[in-house]
């Protein structure tokens, strides 16, 4: 095992070299890479190991929650709060609305099975957004909206899918569910993870006191990271909700937190580079032949629907128009909460969970590898990408 890590460590190295040659994010290598070495392509790591590495995952994800809860300080939150909710609804909205219209009235699906499709489009994948986010040291207006966006659009997620099961359940049969708790269970999940998060953020602020030098702020962070993420799947909630909400009520709780955020952010690049390289090597594409139509549909219906639900929310709120050209590019990729939400699905609705597991991991397998150039695009056109200001900084020192 320590070799196949090995093997992934060396070829996310080589495609992030590679990557950044022809001008894309690293994430992009990482993951492409990563599929050449996996079961699709040379088989040098099996779906056997991919499976025993799922720990890389859980951490990152966790690590990379917590560090978007920075963005969530009150202050900041008070001036723009309403403005995100907004957005994010719209484009939540646009992405359900676009997909269960293409799919039930064009394409002829089951009600059954074109709601559920909408509601897993909702959310995306915070990884690849924060990575390349990191990569480009971006900061500014588009950034600051991005990042709390990413946050609730998951939540939101979580709520359309709870909602759609229930629904499905009622019409189908299969589960006695009431009306009150089609509504109650998903809003229970969320309002469960942000009272983890918040209890768990206020010891951390507590404990946090203690350290008494940068080696223990950084292993008591991490602690208290696994253990909220831990204590959240323990009790099935939203893990990623969950160390979010932890990251923001610590950054609220402690003063000069930023040195706590830039430990972890200091911690994570070699376990970042795993997580992506794993994920490519994970990616089925024999998936590919067995989609169709359908699948090639949702990608299209998707990307639309978040593109112009974002573009639409930031008409609404007058954003600047650098953030209403670019909103919608930046909130493409999909991964872990829409592939967790598929499993679910292969538990609760067994009849069709073939199709929509292989139709997401279809998904997943192309908004990972564009999700994060797009997010590029949208960074760069709005101005915000400041990593080569601060390498002529660097060589300007050296000199």
């Amino acid at each position: 095992m320590l070799l196949k890590l090995g093997i992934l460590v060396l070829v996310g190295i080589i495609g992030g070299r590679v990557a950044n040659y022809f001008k894309f994010p690293s994430v992009t290598g990482y993951i492409v890479f990563g599929l050449l070495v996996g079961p699709s392509f040379l088989n040098l790591v099996k779906h056997s190991d991919v499976d025993s590495l799922g720990i890389i995952n859980d951490l990152t994800l966790a690590g990379i929650a917590f560090s978007i809860g920075n963005e969530f300080l009150l202050k900041d939150i008070k001036k723009v709060g309403k403005k995100i909710f907004i957005i994010t609804a719209a484009e939540v909205i646009g992405a359900l609305t676009i997909v269960f219209v293409l799919m039930y009235y064009v394409l002829n699906q089951s009600f059954e099975f074109s709601i559920i499709m909408a509601s897993l489009s909702a959310s995306t994948a915070p990884a690849g957004v924060v990575m390349v986010m990191r990569e480009l040291r971006a900061d500014g207006p588009l950034t600051k909206t991005i990042l709390p966006i990413v946050a609730l659009d998951d939540a939101f997620g979580i709520m359309a899918f709870g909602i759609s099961l229930s629904l499905v359940h009622m019409l189908s049969g299969t589960k006695k569910v009431s009306v009150a708790a089609m509504f109650l269970n998903p809003i229970l999940e969320i309002v469960g993870s942000l009272v983890l998060g918040l209890v768990m953020g206020a010891i951390m602020a507590l404990v946090i006191k203690l350290a008494r030098n940068n080696d223990e702020i950084l292993v008591m962070t991490i602690c208290a990271i696994l253990l909220t993420y831990g204590l959240a799947n323990l009790l099935n909630l939203s893990s990623l909700l969950t160390c979010m909400t932890l990251g923001g009520a610590f950054v609220n709780l402690k003063k000069n937190s930023q040195r706590v955020f830039k430990s972890i952010s200091d911690f994570t690049p070699p376990i970042n580079l795993l997580f992506f390289t794993v994920a490519g090597a994970s990616l089925k594409l024999d998936v590919l032949y067995t989609v169709g139509i359908v699948g090639v549909a949702y990608i299209l219906a998707r990307g639309t629907g978040k593109y112009l639900g974002a573009t639409l929310g930031a008409v609404m709120v007058r954003s600047e128009p650098m953030i209403t050209k670019n909103l919608g590019l930046g909130l493409l990729p999909q991964g872990g909460v829409s592939i967790g939400l598929s499993m679910m699905v292969k538990k609760e609705l067994p009849h069709m969970s073939d199709s929509v597991v292989t139709i997401i991991l279809f998904s997943v397998l192309i908004f990972e590898i564009l999700g994060p150039i797009t997010a590029k695009i949208a960074i760069t056109r709005a101005g915000e990408d400041h990593s080569k200001e601060l390498q002529k900084g660097g060589a300007e020192s050296a000199t």
